[in-house]
């Protein structure tokens, strides 16, 4: 809606070039999505031969580093892998817990790598969990306040606080990058001075957590073209400019 009602004051009947930003987010995060799904299945199918578990190696690496509070447990889903630094629990999906593969195995460890963030007081996942309320309201009110600008004759307060709130989406992205990248390098790290993977297998591990990281980069390329999106359309424009 947003975009057709700017296209029309802007640009014309439904012609709104910016969606050449949206066009290149999609395809980001398409090419992102396809590049970590098939290295996850294609390592899926190749096992390790320490015989390990996600879950077994998950627990190791964790001992390793005199962690003993973080709880290991199953979630369903595939790819739902995730460690809650609030509760100290690192989940790990179906697909991984109870599976011995490669793919697993470096699944694990890349939580394993937050969980290490976490007890060692890495700044960037602190800075990332104090922004995940203000991200979730960001991303959930930003909108509302855009859509009542538009419907209110282009209110620029209500716009501009929009915007501001989708902001803080945004930087949630932006943080989100080292944390992911640190993690992954933690990751391949234990796994080899655990000596959990041998170097072959530790390079196809990291052939699926340099997948994986891409869609963080998708994930915060999109949010930036957005973002960009809405200053493009709205940026200067005031209720007085009608």
């Amino acid at each position: 809606m947003i975009g057709l009602m700017a296209g029309y004051g802007y640009y014309g009947y439904y012609y709104d070039p910016t969606y050449l930003l949206m066009i290149i987010a999609a395809v980001l995060s398409l090419a992102a999505q396809f590049r970590v799904n098939s290295a996850f299945s294609k390592y899926s199918q190749v096992g390790s031969r320490c015989g390990l578990t996600g879950a077994q190696v998950a627990e190791r690496i964790l001992q390793s580093q005199g962690i003993y509070d973080v709880a290991v447990c199953h979630v369903p889903g595939r790819l739902t892998d995730h460690y809650h630094p609030g509760k100290k629990v690192l989940n790990l999906s179906d697909d991984v817990y109870g599976s011995t593969s490669i793919a697993a195995i470096g699944v694990a460890a890349h939580e394993c790598g937050h969980a290490i963030q976490h007890a060692k007081g890495y700044m960037p996942l602190s800075l990332r969990t104090a922004l995940v309320p203000v991200a979730n309201i960001g991303s959930g009110l930003s909108w509302i306040f855009i859509i009542a600008g538009v419907v209110f004759s282009f209110n620029h307060t209500l716009i501009t606080f929009g915007i501001l709130l989708f902001s803080a989406a945004v930087l949630f992205q932006l943080v989100t990058l080292p944390v992911e990248f640190n993690a992954s390098s933690r990751a391949l790290y234990q796994l080899e001075a655990n000596g959990i993977l041998q170097a072959r297998e530790a390079g196809e591990a990291k052939k699926v957590l340099s997948a994986a990281a891409l869609t963080y980069v998708a994930a915060a390329a999109t949010a930036i073209l957005q973002l960009l999106r809405l200053i493009i359309l709205f940026g200067g424009r005031s209720s007085d400019d009608r």
